[in-house]
């Protein structure tokens, strides 16, 4: 049950955050077109660009903006040469390994980050939207799955199957940034060494390549962390271009077909082959094309569902909501046992599509194996659909430490046959015996879940009054599962969680669902009503992604004009009084700065709680 915990957890995280996209979109499709544009460009961590701004986009790799940023003298980091050598990796390598102990102020000063995205994305421009891989010459090839800022893992992987060469390519299937607290180190490394060995290192993009699901999951906030002022939008714009020109897959000739969710019924290669990538800026937003404001017709929430109420569209918009599902559903889909092929309700986008689909979809294409990624996994891989489907993750520890293993993918031989190696990262917790590794995961999923409870509150505690009409605090155990199942919005073992959630009666079997609500540290007043700050502490994920994608720049704060815009031009739509618009855009600057940071908005709800940011007790170095 622990690892349900965790997955369901997820999930719905990701759930919300496609929720709350859906929102957006909605809101932009009922207003007029000029309030529109003024929308996006207050809701989004990019403006929405159109092919006009293909000249703005193109100043930020030019070649006097970046190679003239200057390096203090005081910089002791590493000093990248282009274009890049074998030495050039081991550099990188010993910088992010060992700036802690070295006391290295910066792993990797701004203008070699910048130069090294620019010179990736000159390379990815050039690759196809599906990676072509041939094993004619290694014989072989390595298929690496979710590294999710794991730099550990990465390194692993390096040592334990060495470096790529010419004999020992590598397919690695996206979701590289994300959650973890290395994520910069992850990509450039990955980056530094496509470049290095073009031939031999293929990227495929991931359903975490991309601004809208970083500024919820971390790699945004680890940004404006490690670089200060206007560096760090510089660098996010940057990254946002080297996801743009991200493959969406590869075909390992006559063998596998590598793409991070999976497939559905809606793919075609080659419709797939002739799709512009470039204008897929979010995955989860309108893709970008020459005429934004009829493209708004589109939303996420049309393409993801089966509902067939509303008007379809009709003529370039049908062609165009076609390929952005495809598109969609080969980074977010998973695999199911079931035949046929669905709408992934559990994630809220792409697909579950069954053996069948696979098996279709390999025999269309003389192919043996469909490797994908996106899942976390106990043992680090899974193989299902009668062997066709393969699963690979590679980030072990992922939810806890001693969650999961990592593992990779070897194709050796001739034919390419799989062989799978495991692994788990060293960690300061390595001499852990396996009884104190698992009572820490499940003490740890636990509190997770404790804490999703508690934002689930008010339904669950009316549920369970209106169930107890005399008031005894008491109900039954089917009683308790089925308001639990019906109310807390995540699919678990009700049922065999009881007893480490709640106290029950042994005698006459009754569960105090009061003691729902109990934790660790002793609490009181169970039966006050519903607050501003428990509804809000159930969306404070929701609230730093929406705080981020007002906060245009991502510099980690806004302006309280910003702010009044943004807020203004919902005012007009949704009818906020503009008075306490204004009266809340001045009370969030609590420190008089003239900027509201994250701490500031949430504190204005007074829903901060202590020990907030505990979760980043490994504080992050300034780079530059």
């Amino acid at each position: 049950y622990t690892w349900t915990i965790f997955q369901s957890i997820e999930y719905q995280g990701e759930q919300d955050q496609i929720k709350l996209h859906n929102f957006f979109n909605a809101l932009l499709r009922h207003v007029e077109h000029d309030a529109a544009s003024d929308l996006v460009a207050a809701l989004s961590p990019r403006q929405t660009p159109t092919h006009g701004d293909s000249m703005l986009r193109s100043s930020v790799f030019a070649d006097a903006c970046v190679d003239e940023i200057p390096v203090e003298s005081g910089y002791r980091g590493p000093r990248l040469v282009f274009p890049l050598t074998v030495d050039s990796i081991h550099t990188l390598v010993a910088a992010f390994k060992n700036k802690r102990r070295t006391g290295h102020p910066q792993a990797l000063h701004v203008r070699y980050v910048c130069q090294l995205l620019r010179e990736a994305v000159k390379e990815l421009q050039k690759r196809p939207i599906i990676n072509q891989v041939s094993c004619s010459i290694s014989g072989q090839v390595t298929v690496c799955g979710d590294l999710h800022g794991k730099l550990d893992d990465l390194l692993t992987i390096l040592y334990k199957n060495g470096l790529p060469s010419a004999e020992n390519p590598y397919i690695f299937n996206g979701d590289f940034v994300d959650r973890g607290k290395k994520s910069l180190e992850v990509l450039l490394l990955l980056l530094a060494m496509q470049l290095v060995w073009p031939n031999e290192v293929y990227l495929n993009r991931g359903n975490h390549e991309d601004l809208v699901m970083n500024a919820r999951y971390g790699f945004c906030k680890e940004i404006s962390k490690k670089f200060k002022g206007a560096h760090g939008p510089r660098v996010l714009s940057m990254i946002e271009e080297v996801y743009r020109y991200l493959p969406m897959a590869s075909l390992i000739e006559g063998t596998a077909f590598v793409v991070h969710g999976g497939i559905s019924d809606n793919i075609d290669l080659q419709k797939l082959a002739l799709v512009d990538r470039s204008k897929y800026v979010s995955v989860l937003r309108v893709p970008m094309i020459e005429d934004q404001m009829e493209a708004c017709d589109l939303d996420l929430a049309s393409i993801t569902t089966e509902d067939t109420t509303g008007e379809a569209p009709v003529g370039k918009m049908a062609e165009l909501a076609e390929e952005w599902k495809m598109i969609l559903d080969l980074l977010w889909s998973d695999p199911q046992s079931s035949a046929g092929c669905e709408p992934n309700t559990f994630r809220g986008g792409g697909a579950y599509f069954g053996p069948d689909v696979t098996k279709k979809f390999l025999a269309k294409h003389n192919l043996r194996f469909l490797i994908r990624s996106h899942e976390c996994k106990t043992e680090g891989y899974e193989i299902t659909h009668d062997g066709m489907c393969v699963t690979i993750f590679s980030a072990s520890n992922y939810y806890e430490e001693g969650s999961n293993r990592g593992a990779y993918m070897k194709l050796q031989g001739r034919p390419l046959e799989p062989h799978y190696v495991q692994y788990t990262a060293a960690s300061k917790n390595k001499q852990m015996t396996l009884r104190e590794r698992v009572g820490r995961m499940e003490l740890s999923a636990i509190n997770e879940l404790r804490c999703q409870i508690q934002a689930s509150r008010t339904p669950l505690l009316n549920a369970f009054q209106e169930a107890d009409p005399n008031g005894t605090g008491n109900v039954t155990v089917a009683k308790w599962v089925e308001v639990m199942e019906k109310y807390s919005e995540l699919k678990l073992p009700w049922r065999v969680l009881k007893d480490k959630l709640v106290k029950s009666d042994c005698k006459t079997g009754m569960v105090d669902y009061n003691s729902t609500f109990r934790s660790d540290s002793k609490t009181s007043g169970q039966d006050r009503g519903p607050s501003l700050v428990e509804t809000l502490y159930r969306h404070k994920s929701s609230l730093e992604a929406i705080f981020r994608l007002i906060d245009k720049d991502n510099s980690g704060s806004i302006t309280l004009d910003e702010f009044k815009d943004a807020c203004g031009l919902l005012e007009r739509h949704v009818h906020l009084p503009p008075e306490q618009i204004a009266d809340l855009a001045a009370s969030m600057d609590i420190n008089k700065d003239g900027m509201i940071d994250f701490n500031e908005f949430l504190e204005c709800f007074r829903i901060v709680e202590s020990g907030f940011n505990h979760d980043e007790s490994d504080e992050e170095e300034d780079w530059g």
